[in-house]
């Protein structure tokens, strides 16, 4: 049996990645409370919470030769809150069918505005995070649609230099979404959309 005081979480997640049962439960053990109480904060349905963390934890099993894992409880918390959203999307789909006699249409494009409304928050994050130089020439790229000429000129630094920063902040946020697991679960066409 594993202990709580002898393995980190990095190393579990090596175990885990081998296969190793006792280290899943271990994980599971760690974060099981802390889990549901970010579900529970967004759903404020604790059997709802409980399901969604489940859910998660089976991903995480199922998944765990593909992830890349630098912070169990980061990467974890991510995916509740996505699968939050999934949820209340699922749960908005089946009202919005109800009420409109089955118009698949109207439906996915909803569910398209949701992963949109999700990814833009989650990238808003991480811009806010980058260094000065690349938030402000990824917003005025990709926020504002300015181009390279412009931003060059507006910031006053060299075409190089723009292209250098927006190309350094478009990796960061790449990698933050491939760490987190976020693009497992994204469509492409989003990707397309932010230019990722």
């Amino acid at each position: 049996m594993i202990s709580s005081n002898v393995f980190s979480d990095q190393e579990l997640i090596t175990l885990l990645q081998e296969g190793d049962h006792a280290a899943f439960t271990e994980i599971y053990t760690r974060y099981w409370e802390k889990m549901v109480l970010i579900a529970w904060n967004h759903t404020r349905d604790k059997c709802a919470a409980e399901d969604i963390v489940h859910e998660v934890f089976i991903s995480l099993w199922k998944e765990k030769n593909n992830l890349q894992i630098l912070n169990v409880g980061g990467f974890l918390a991510t995916k509740i809150k996505f699968a939050v959203f999934k949820n209340y999307r699922k749960e908005q789909r089946r009202t919005k069918l109800a009420e409109m006699n089955f118009d698949f249409n109207d439906v996915s494009l909803d569910e398209e505005k949701l992963d949109a409304l999700f990814l833009q928050e989650y990238i808003n994050g991480i811009v806010e995070d980058l260094p000065e130089k690349c938030r402000l020439v990824f917003k005025y790229s990709r926020q504002l649609g300015m181009k390279n000429a412009d931003i060059a000129s507006q910031m006053n630094i060299s075409e190089k230099g723009v292209e250098a920063n927006l190309t350094r902040a478009l990796k960061i946020i790449r990698n933050n979404l491939e760490t987190t697991g976020i693009l497992l679960v994204i469509s492409n066409e989003l990707l397309k959309f932010y230019k990722l």
